[in-house]
């Protein structure tokens, strides 16, 4: 959000900048006459959704647009459950606009509060083996391009370019339309447990498997403990009884334990390093052993108000247990106390050209540490493991990779490079971040 000093900063306080000028253009037209206007005085533009990013990729030096005001259900084709949304839109409003058509997105990470374009355009995910991120549910947007000229693209225009467009980190354009393909609405039957970590690991893949038996399969461990709580959620129609948390008990659970409690918890452990442990013993029990259904949307996103920093690397999925073992023995030998979780999550191969499960079957390990301790020494410990096994940086969390390192784990990363020369080759749309992972454009 953008302060009233003109400052803009990122909800994790990784990323601050003053731009030179703000503007929240209220319709399409308004963001191509603002778009020209920029290229005209030689300034940058980028916009900006709800700065849950902790790397750079939204950072405006020139230009900032804040596209809250384009928001919206723009049309739903129903006899193919397409919707098309104004780039600003929230995921947290899309049950609200999807409901009265009896639609929902067929998978959603964790975390609601972004815009539409920014998630799709950073590679947000949830987990689910045969479920990919929600980029791969792109069929269809539509782009202010460098010159100001709206460049539509779907199965009848441009179609070449979707796999490119659908996770363009923000570098092909302005995203002002995105169309989704949706599904029927559905209820997600919920079971979280404890379970020993050495038994979840050895359990992951196979026919058996608890990634390829489930529709959707995470678990958390908290360094320091020796087992996991694992989080299974199961697809069933939408007419399905219900037994939702009561409000009482998602108070207790997700307000008062996970936020209210944890943070607590969080700032004494920086204060007193040697009660991590302890602390994390704790939160595993709390935070597990419940059994409950509801709506997909409120079983995917739950509300998290504790401030962190995450660094989250997409491995090969068979690579999974030898990575996480491989972090266990580096915290270990390291006596570092870490008080957040380890978050583990699952998604197939697809076909975007830069998505971090591009060609492969992924699986996610999402490192965290409290925002007031000092991530860098742990991060940079467990990128030096995730790069042992080919891994790939979330683009909206934090890394050190250049574009000399992605180009030689993304097949496509050239392909995507040379077809932002050509869509922007004065860089308009660059910062200091998609210099560092793209190269600096040929023209700029």
């Amino acid at each position: 959000m953008t302060a009233a000093n003109g400052t803009w900063r990122n909800w994790a306080r990784t990323e601050r900048v003053k731009p030179q000028r703000v503007e929240r253009p209220t319709s399409i037209g308004a963001v191509q006459r603002a778009l020209r206007a920029a290229a005209r005085g030689g300034q940058r533009i980028k916009a900006v959704g709800a700065g849950h990013s902790f790397t750079g990729i939204a950072v405006a030096t020139g230009v900032l647009l804040e596209l809250d005001a384009l928001s919206g259900l723009v049309s739903v084709d129903r006899e193919r459950s397409r919707v098309t949304l104004l780039a600003g839109t929230r995921l947290h409003q899309l049950p609200a606009l999807l409901g009265p058509h009896e639609l929902a997105l067929a998978n959603m990470g964790d975390i609601d509060r972004q815009s539409i374009s920014g998630a799709i355009s950073t590679g947000t995910h949830g987990t689910g083996a045969r479920f990919g991120g929600l980029a791969t549910q792109v069929v269809g947007l539509t782009l202010v391009t460098a010159d100001g000229e709206l460049l539509r693209i779907d199965e009848h225009e441009n179609a070449e370019l979707l796999p490119a467009a659908a996770l363009s980190l923000g570098a092909l354009g302005i995203i002002v339309e995105v169309t989704l393909q949706c599904v029927p609405e559905f209820v997600l039957h919920a079971v979280e447990r404890p379970a020993p970590l050495d038994a979840v690991l050895d359990a992951l893949h196979g026919p058996e498997g608890l990634v390829d038996t489930s529709d959707h399969f995470e678990f958390y461990w908290f360094p320091h403990t020796r087992s996991a709580v694992t989080k299974t959620n199961t697809r069933l129609p939408a007419g399905a009884p219900t037994r939702p948390l009561s409000r009482m008990s998602a108070f207790v659970d997700d307000t008062l334990l996970a936020n209210g409690v944890y943070g607590v918890t969080c700032a004494a452990g920086r204060m007193v390093p040697g009660i991590i442990p302890t602390v994390n013993g704790l939160a595993e029990r709390l935070w597990s052993n419940r059994e409950f259904s509801d709506r997909s949307h409120r079983v995917f996103a739950t509300r998290r108000t504790v401030r962190f920093r995450e660094m989250e690397y997409a491995v090969p999925a068979a690579d999974v247990p030898a990575v996480l073992r491989s972090i266990d023995a580096l915290i270990e030998e390291r006596g570092w106390r870490i008080s957040f979780p380890i978050e583990v999550r699952f998604a197939p191969a697809d076909d975007l050209w830069l998505s971090t499960a591009s060609g492969r079957d992924s699986g996610y390990i999402a490192v965290h540490r409290y925002y007031r301790e000092d991530h860098r020494e742990y991060f940079e410990a467990v990128e030096e493991i995730m790069t042992a096994h080919a891994g790939r940086p979330h683009w909206g969390k934090l890394h050190t990779r250049s574009a000399a390192d992605l180009s030689a784990l993304y097949p496509q990363h050239g392909a995507f490079v040379a077809l932002r020369d050509r869509l922007d080759p004065r860089g308009l749309f660059t910062n200091a971040y998609l210099d560092r992972v793209l190269g600096t454009p040929a023209g700029a």
